[in-house]
């Protein structure tokens, strides 16, 4: 059930009967065809368990079932809209920016204090994110929101990168991340807002910044 980048900030996709596909409340813009809208209280594929999960790491952004034939135009907020397919890997993004999604892929939700121990817990209370994180597994498209669009940057083991993390957007692939004490960088780079650390994300992979430091 692939999207269509209508601009950057406005997707279509296709509904065929007897698939789902999974938006956030409010993000519908307008539709064709036979198309229903449920308040869907399972978290997507993955039930009870994935609920639960993102109801305890506060993950619990509103979600819609989507079903029937026709199209439906996605957006929110005027927010930049990248689409990221999936080839059976797994993305790592925060339930605020997830714009819609394909009713195929298994909803869960990642500790981030396990990947990096304790800096992994200490990158959510600075990012603001939480100590949890949304993943989408298996084949399938996922819409996600930025501010000012987004990059895509490969991570290799001989290249790791390095992300300020408030433009963290998502990430997917065999990737390690921890964060660590970068005294000064942010003064040099020329905005000193009191961040002194940043994102670094290894092994093979890649991750979506955005240009921006904003939060949704």
């Amino acid at each position: 059930m692939p999207f269509r980048e209508i601009n950057s900030r406005m997707v279509e996709a296709r509904v065929t009967p007897g698939q789902k596909m999974f938006s956030q409340r409010g993000a519908m813009l307008a539709y064709r065809g036979d198309v229903s809208f449920t308040p869907n209280m399972q978290g997507g594929q993955g039930g009870v368990m994935s609920m639960i999960g993102r109801r305890v790491a506060d993950e619990a952004t509103p979600l819609m079932t989507v079903e029937g034939s026709g199209t439906v135009l996605f957006g929110h907020g005027g927010h930049h809209i990248q689409v990221i397919n999936l080839a059976g890997d797994t993305l790592y993004v925060e339930a605020d920016r997830l714009l819609a999604f394909d009713g195929t892929l298994t909803q869960g939700t990642m500790f981030m204090g396990s990947q990096g121990g304790v800096m992994g817990m200490v990158r959510g209370q600075v990012t603001g994110q939480g100590l949890f994180t949304t993943t989408l597994r298996g084949h399938g498209a996922v819409a996600v929101m930025a501010h000012g669009g987004v990059i895509e940057i490969p991570v290799t083991p001989q290249r790791p990168v390095h992300v300020d993390p408030q433009a963290y957007v998502a990430h997917h692939g065999d990737v390690r991340n921890k964060l660590s004490t970068a005294l000064g960088w942010r003064d040099m780079v020329g905005r000193g807002s009191g961040e002194a650390f940043q994102l670094e994300l290894s092994g093979q992979g890649a991750v979506y910044v955005q240009a921006s430091e904003e939060k949704l």
